[in-house]
């Protein structure tokens, strides 16, 4: 009869204990602000990781290369916390980069030489502003505070990239883009297109998710205005 009432308590302990795991797990359900930052996050890194391999292959410039290899082993770092973050919290994430992204993969393939060196540079600039806004937008308006973490960690790390690209643009003598207004970049100097990671040119610069617009829309939907990453 003791072993009885031990078992029926033991049993009572470890329901008490899985309810409020459960009540913890349940309460956890990411925002769609949450949700579609982790999913645009993602695509970037893909994007990135592809870009970077491009850009060590076909580079042209040993400065393209070397930001190849770096903006590779960043993203790849950052989609491993991205990934557990998604499992933890339930969002289903996407298995490869968007068709406006790979539509510049598929340009970047068909350059070579000079010609490849300028498309990965101004596509890499676009690309990384769009990433800095939705960045900034989620530490600002996300709920879920793993993922508002990912993103506080990911900023200075996006910000650091986009300051090695504006100096490699430099060095090349390639037009780097200027912030309007929304915090949109604009072609300056040459009026030539930058294609950006989203396939769009000129000053319309596709968000992290690939769609198009002249001001930057939020993973969360709507648009956000938000400084413009500084340029060193």
């Amino acid at each position: 009869m003791l072993g009885i009432k031990r078992l029926g308590l033991l049993a009572a302990l470890v329901l008490v204990g899985v309810a409020p795991a459960a009540a913890a797990q349940a309460a956890a359900q990411p925002s769609t602000q949450d949700t579609q930052y982790l999913q645009a996050v993602h695509q970037v890194n893909l994007f990135e990781i592809t870009a970077g391999d491009l850009a060590q292959q076909k580079g042209q410039d040993q400065g393209v290369k070397d930001l190849g290899a770096m903006l590779k082993t960043d993203h790849t770092q950052l989609d491993q916390t991205v990934q557990q973050t998604a499992s933890q919290l339930g969002v289903e994430l996407p298995n490869e980069p968007s068709a406006d992204q790979q539509a510049v993969i598929d340009k970047l393939n068909n350059a070579s030489g000079a010609e490849f060196d300028r498309l990965w540079v101004t596509s890499e600039l676009a690309g990384h502003v769009q990433a800095i806004q939705a960045t900034q937008t989620e530490i600002s308006q996300g709920s879920e505070q793993s993922v508002v973490q990912l993103a506080q960690t990911a900023l200075p790390t996006l910000q650091t990239h986009y300051d090695e690209l504006v100096a490699l643009a430099n060095k090349l003598g390639i037009p780097v883009p200027q912030t309007s207004a929304s915090g949109t970049p604009s072609p300056g100097g040459t009026g030539t297109e930058s294609p950006a990671p989203g396939g769009g040119t000129g000053t319309e610069s596709p968000a992290p998710g690939g769609g198009t617009g002249t001001e930057s829309p939020a993973p969360g939907g709507g648009t956000t205005e938000v400084p413009a990453p500084s340029e060193s």
